[in-house]
């Protein structure tokens, strides 16, 4: 699919985001186990400081973004779980910033000056998971497996998802930390080979990469693969097709053919763990949409609300008919601006009706007159109408027979339905209630 692109900040240089007075850093930033508080109520912390203890193998633990006084820990707004626990701290007003990264990564880097067991070691203590959305601890994908060896580190540049550009200008300005975060994961998996994907939409990012590849001691093994300009090559199995070839079975994840993927943030994030021993504690979020004033990509303490972002971006210019965490096709809409960013939020989207209504991301529903469209765009070649419909009957073992847990949310065949249901709603419902109904997530 092509939607619209709307890369409105693609040429907006990432800006830090001073401390706001007030963060809530939730417990659940991750797939897998949620984090235990280590802190209580009127506890001093300080920037950098683990405030979460990782509950399994399976997770990632948390760190305060600032220095301050912890208010309270309790229920917060969480844009995937609807609420969560959170520790929420009063920052003080002399915090530390934490700086923009300042040009410390060179071409001469090199990463044989740490062990890949100091590697994993310091991607698992920084508390790292996958900055594109997914949020899978990063550790967990760089364990060894003597069954199944790694042969491949994909690279996701392609950042297919609508407005959003974070991962771009990433690309363009921290060229070098980028690929000392590669070299270094790619290291710490055991990967013989890497290969950076990147759509042809991006020409500037594309030379940027290869040319500085180029210029690095001990990238001989990497390469910078130009990909087609479509939606959703981002998506990891999508991904692994279109630069490797191979394809990941329904049900199994990367690591059963021998591939691990990482995204750019991601990899910034792990150079500045191992090389620094900083903890995650920023990320780069696209603040963009036609209702925000100052529309660019800012550098973020995690726990920030997103009322806090859109005060620090002049307040919004009209009413935002929706507002998104992440982007368009993917993002979820969110009622609550006192929700936070997390480890996985790349983006802040804030749609006017306008825009919602030429680019179809909300239309009026009418009934289904069974054209198949949603078959035809669907990047797992699912049957998204009759795993809805199922959901909708509460049917979930029906849904299941139709692979439901195999779809991605690419929002695909919402996007091209012509009787505009919102086939990837019902199917996150659905997802939701299976996990529930398994007890794999509170009620």
């Amino acid at each position: 699919m092509h939607p619209p692109e709307n890369k409105l900040t693609e040429d907006s240089q990432i800006q830090q985001m001073p401390n706001p007075k007030l963060v809530s850093v939730l417990l659940g930033q991750h797939i897998g186990a949620v984090c235990s508080s280590m802190v209580q109520k009127k506890d001093k912390v300080q920037f950098g400081q683990q405030i979460g203890q990782a509950e399994g193998f399976v997770s990632a633990p948390v760190h305060s973004p600032v220095d301050g006084v912890v208010r309270d820990i309790a229920l917060q707004s969480h844009p995937v779980l609807g609420r969560e626990m959170a520790v929420i701290i009063d920052v003080d007003a002399e915090s530390s910033i934490k700086p923009l990264p300042n040009g410390q990564f060179t071409a001469d880097f090199d990463e044989t000056a740490f062990s890949d067991k100091q590697i994993r070691d310091a991607v698992r203590q920084a508390g790292i998971v996958g900055m594109g959305g997914a949020g899978f601890p990063t550790q967990v994908k760089l364990e060894p497996n003597p069954q199944t060896p790694k042969e491949v580190l994909i690279i996701n540049g392609c950042e297919c998802e609508p407005f959003i550009t974070g991962d771009y200008r990433m690309m363009m300005e921290w060229t070098y930390q980028v690929i000392a975060g590669i070299k270094l994961a790619c290291r710490g998996a055991g990967c013989p080979t890497v290969r950076i994907g990147i759509e042809e939409n991006k020409p500037e990012a594309i030379a940027r990469m290869a040319e500085l590849l180029k210029q690095c001691s001990g990238a001989g093994n990497m390469e910078v693969v130009p990909l087609k300009t479509k939606y959703p090559q981002g998506g990891e199995r999508q991904l692994i097709k279109a630069v490797w070839g191979k394809q990941v079975p329904t049900g199994g994840i990367p690591p059963m053919i021998g591939v691990v993927v990482l995204n750019v943030a991601t990899c910034a994030a792990i150079a500045d763990a191992v090389v620094n021993n900083a903890p995650l504690t920023h990320r780069v979020v696209t603040v963009t949409g036609g209702a925000i004033a100052n529309p660019g990509n800012y550098y973020v303490p995690i726990g920030t609300s997103v009322q806090d972002l859109i005060d620090h971006c002049g307040g919004l210019t009209e009413n935002a008919a929706k507002v998104v965490m992440g982007g368009p096709m993917m993002g979820l809409a969110i009622a609550d601006l006192s929700t936070p960013i997390t480890k996985a939020s790349g983006a802040i989207t804030f749609l006017t009706e306008e825009t919602i209504t030429k680019a179809k991301y909300e239309r009026r529903q009418t009934a289904c007159i069974r054209c198949g469209r949603c078959l035809t765009v669907c990047p797992e070649h699912l049957n998204a109408t009759r795993i809805a419909h199922a959901v909708k009957s509460d049917l979930l073992d029906v849904a299941q027979n139709y692979h439901m847990t195999a779809c991605i949310e690419c929002g695909c065949c919402s996007y091209i339905c012509p009787a505009n249901i919102e086939l990837t709603g019902y199917i996150k419902t659905g997802k939701i209630l299976l996990a529930r109904a398994k007890k794999r997530m509170p009620k």
